[in-house]
């Protein structure tokens, strides 16, 4: 009677950062230089977010690998510094955005909770058309400040994020009711 000794198969090597930045470049070099459609670039780097393996990532990029004919290291280094700068004007656009922002500030926690929407009898009336009657609630919950949607029709959103339930809000946090967003201030 033999015995046969199975070894447990070790898991791949973690993905590391710099691999995914590298293929992420890879894959935007491929559709600067039209290697790549718009939708396969899109599928493209979703994949690449959520790859757990080199060689998932190696799948991705396979054919981006070569160099055209006439394509030259000072095209490379064009398009990389083009994509550069780019995200720098995206970066500062944001940054722009968010520093003109109305600010919103935060009522005196006796005060109770402060009703947001379009109707007249709540506390903060918004006359914008995305805001629904009775929007939103601002409370405080524990020495926490929370926002709470009321089934509003257009959203709460804290950050970017829409709010389902509750959340948690802090001094200096973007709130958005329907498409209007303000900044949130202690005072």
């Amino acid at each position: 009677m033999t015995s046969s000794f199975e070894f447990p198969a070790f898991p791949a090597p973690r993905l590391s950062d710099a691999e995914r930045d590298r293929a992420l470049g890879q894959l935007r070099e491929g559709a600067a230089v039209g290697k790549l459609s718009h939708d396969t670039f899109l599928r493209r780097m979703e994949l690449a977010l959520v790859a757990r393996r080199s060689e998932d990532l190696a799948v991705l990029t396979a054919d981006l690998e070569g160099r055209e004919a006439g394509e030259s290291p000072w095209t490379r280094r064009l398009f990389g510094w083009v994509g550069r700068v780019s995200a720098v004007s995206v970066g500062v656009r944001r940054a722009w955005a968010a520093e003109k922002l109305p600010a919103l500030l935060l009522p005196h926690p006796s005060a109770g909770p402060l009703r947001i929407g379009r109707d007249p009898g709540n506390g903060l009336r918004l006359s914008h058309e995305t805001v629904s009657r009775a929007h939103a609630e601002l409370s405080v919950r524990d020495g926490v400040w929370v926002v709470r949607d009321l089934g509003s029709t257009n959203g709460t959103t804290v950050n970017g994020r829409r709010v389902t339930g509750s959340a948690v809000v802090r001094d200096g946090d973007q709130i958005g009711f329907g498409r209007m967003t303000f900044r949130l201030t202690g005072g």
